[in-house]
């Protein structure tokens, strides 16, 4: 028989046992269901990270650090180590050289990169906002204009424009308790306010004749006074509020200045100390014209550890993907429950149609032919089955996908599934395949039987 004949009449064989072939379909429709939303799932997940990336991170961006052990996390350091006097230890624990300002100049002075800043880390001892007494205590860090941020009152520069010396960026969140403590009755009020930093520089060490003169010249308090240490204030003046969007990449919980006033308040602290113009890493842009990959690779090799917009890109997308495997996994072991339901339902159709082989085989069909049938019969169903998960996965995400936005709070015009129709088409191409090697074993038996001995069957 022709290829084509034995497609028709193992469908209709089908046909003929539908409340048997919609069961059976439906088991594989389960994981079909599960497969194509985790495609779905993960290609959206993937344009969504690729679109806060591009939007919220110039591609040009450089992080170079002296020492690459900072992006390897928990790596095992020996517990005795010679002294280096540009070392510093992490949160963790580690201790991981730094750059010291001879390497931002050379770093500066290079043709393919330009805005190298080093990340500054300014310590200050207590804040005020306005003309209120109540002293506050948070977290001060540098303005990173290669990263995007959205403002929830004021404004804030665009994506890659430096913030003004004597500008200040808060968190939205600091709006919130600065109404609870009384200082403002509106975060509007925030706007164009004085914020006062004062940082305090650490004392040397006194001897006994300075302490013993402060305290005849001033008593006690003239001695606490020299103990503190000189102490310096910085003004500001906030230009707006951050928040953490949907369409901004990273939140952040840490008041925001301009370098140059973070490089002033850094080294004021720490001057007289090891501390002392020494840095983490710096943050840089490849210029136009040069590829950051490039870039990357020769610092890399002068011995600079180095990551890219392109890098985060890749931590994200594997993120993406470990999920998605994890989805999937489900997705899989659903299709190996449903081959046993395709297994168990040919053999069964076997044994009901034994009289029937018989008959076709006794008018001459061969038995590659009838095992075709069957075969034919198990790809019907793992079509019907792809057809059906797959459809209601269409459906289902294509209607919660508006809701799914709002409740992830994603942003107008993003969507979280995202179904793509090759990886779908592939999937039941798969599904048919899996269906045939599922039915080619109740396909053989029908193939085998004896066509006398198939005709006496009652």
């Amino acid at each position: 028989m022709k290829t084509v004949d034995i497609a028709n009449r193992a469908r209709r064989s089908l046909r003929n046992a539908k409340a048997r072939t919609i069961l059976t379909s439906l088991a594989i429709g389960v994981g079909a269901f599960t497969i194509a939303v985790s495609l779905a799932a993960g290609e959206g997940a993937r344009q969504y990270a690729d679109k806060l990336i591009g939007a919220n991170v110039n591609p040009q961006v450089l992080f170079i650090v002296e020492d690459s052990a900072l992006f390897d996390g928990g790596f095992q350091q020996p517990a005795l180590q010679e002294y280096n006097p540009d070392a510093t230890t992490t949160g963790n624990g580690a201790t991981i050289t730094q750059l010291t300002q001879a390497d931002v100049d050379e770093l500066a002075e290079r043709d393919d990169l330009e805005f190298v800043t080093p990340t500054y880390q300014p310590q200050v001892t207590y804040i005020t906002f306005g003309g209120v007494d109540k002293k506050f205590s948070a977290d001060v860090a540098t303005y990173d204009p290669t990263i995007m941020m959205e403002s929830s009152v004021g404004t804030l520069p665009e994506l890659g424009e430096q913030l003004a010396d004597d500008a200040i960026v808060l968190p939205d969140s600091f709006g919130d308790i600065l109404i609870e403590q009384n200082v403002i009755e509106t975060k509007d009020e925030l706007i164009g306010m004085k914020v006062t930093m004062t940082a305090s520089k650490p004392s040397a060490s006194l001897s006994s004749e300075e302490i013993q003169q402060a305290f005849m010249s001033g008593g006690q308090a003239a001695v606490v006074a020299l103990a503190s240490g000189e102490t310096r204030e910085f003004g500001f003046e906030v230009v707006g509020l951050s928040k953490q969007s949907a369409t901004a990449l990273t939140g952040t919980t840490s008041m925001q200045i301009a370098a140059s006033k973070a490089r002033a308040i850094s080294e004021f602290t720490t001057e007289g100390t090891s501390s002392y113009q020494k840095y983490l890493g710096v943050t840089a842009l490849a210029t136009e014209g040069n590829d950051p990959e490039v870039v990357k690779a020769e610092l890399i090799e002068e011995g600079y550890g180095v990551q890219s917009a392109r890098d985060l890109q890749a931590v994200i997308f594997t993120i993406v993907n470990t999920l998605q495997g994890i989805v999937l996994g489900f997705g899989v072991v659903a299709l190996i429950a449903s081959v046993f339901g395709i297994i168990n339902t040919q053999y069964i159709s076997v044994l009901e149609r034994t009289r029937e082989i018989g008959l076709m085989k006794a008018l001459g069909m061969r038995g590659r032919s009838v095992s075709r049938l069957f075969q034919f019969e198990a790809a019907w169903i793992g079509f019907l089955g792809g057809l059906i998960g797959s459809g209601i996965a269409i459906t289902a995400g294509t209607l919660l996908n508006p809701w799914i936005t709002e409740v992830l709070d994603l942003g107008e015009g993003n969507s979280i599934l995202i179904f793509q129709p090759i990886p779908i088409v592939l999937m039941i191409i798969g599904l048919i395949i899996i269906a045939m090697i599922a039915g080619w074993f109740p396909a053989r038996k029908a193939a085998k039987l004896d066509p006398i001995e198939a005709l006496r069957t009652e």
